[in-house]
């Protein structure tokens, strides 16, 4: 009987973490994605996916199908040496003028100095929401895990797992939501020199081309919609997902410290405390608690 429950104890804990879709291995490239531009740049190298940028052009490569909620994945080593200029980015983003779009967006720098992170979250068109930040560890020398975690009551940014920012669901204020727009994943290079690195001051050094973005490990846990007009599947009154429960839509208390930890030692800009730009400050800024 010892050996019994020990067993069906081990296959409890197994269930549970594939369901949450961290124990199951990244599919391949080509399953979930395809080049979007630039063909030629885009380079499959067994398990691992580049994308190139020279001064012909950048690269990216799109999800084959639309989501409404639910987790995404991708490991990314970021470009080596001098970056200075180039912008490489993933993000979630639905369709037309009024779209939706959830940013990581990394800001090369000249050897030696820090790649900064940016985060954005645009609802119907609107973004102006950037957050900045400096990792705690060199994103060129491995692959690191970047996630979006996309449920009914909050956008959460990961990085290795650890919350770097939480967007939350306050419609009960009045504030819009990402929440009825099917969305596709994407990545991206491209040269960005009038704006990337300090401000435009450094600006892409092209005897340092090709630069290359590398990717692996693509994991996509979501609900696929059959058109971007038919989201009844995943978004129905009836309808639940791993990503409903509030152990999961809710960061835990280990999670509410890193965030913290996080916001105290490595945020370096953060819109709403910028009052140049907004005098009024934001109203979001003012419910959020984390931002």
């Amino acid at each position: 009987m010892v050996g019994m429950g020990w067993f069906m104890c081990m296959m409890m804990i197994v269930v549970c973490v594939v369901s949450c879709g961290e124990a199951a291995p990244g599919a391949k490239f080509e399953e979930l994605y395809r080049s979007s531009w630039a063909m030629d740049h885009c380079i499959n190298d067994g398990e691992v996916t580049k994308l190139k940028l020279d001064n012909s052009s950048g690269a990216g490569f799109e999800s084959r199908s639309k989501y409404l909620f639910g987790k995404v994945s991708i490991q990314i080593k970021l470009v080596e040496g001098d970056s200075a200029g180039t912008v490489t980015a993933f993000y979630m983003s639905s369709e037309g003028s009024n779209h939706n779009e959830f940013d990581f967006e990394f800001l090369g720098n000249t050897t030696g100095e820090p790649y900064i992170v940016q985060t954005n979250v645009y609802v119907n068109g609107v973004g102006n929401r950037e957050q900045r930040l400096n990792l705690w560890f060199d994103p060129t020398t491995e692959f690191h895990t970047y996630s979006i975690l996309w449920s009914k009551r909050s956008v959460v940014f990961m990085v290795d797992e650890t919350p770097i920012r939480v967007h939350k669901n306050l419609e009960d204020k009045g504030i819009p939501f990402a929440k009825d727009q099917a969305m596709g994943v994407y990545s991206s290079i491209w040269n960005a020199d009038d704006w990337a690195t300090q401000g435009g001051l450094v600006k892409t050094d092209w005897s340092h081309a090709p630069f290359i973005a590398s990717y692996k490990d693509f994991k996509i846990d979501a609900c696929e919609v059959p058109t971007t007009t038919d989201l009844s599947k995943c978004n129905g009154e009836d309808q639940r997902f791993w990503w409903d429960e509030p152990t999961v839509s809710e960061l835990s208390l280990h999670q509410n410290h890193q965030l913290i930890w996080v916001r105290a030692n490595h945020i370096i800009y953060d819109y709403c405390f910028d009052a140049a730009r907004f005098p009024v400050t934001p109203l979001e800024c003012q419910h959020h608690r984390h931002l």
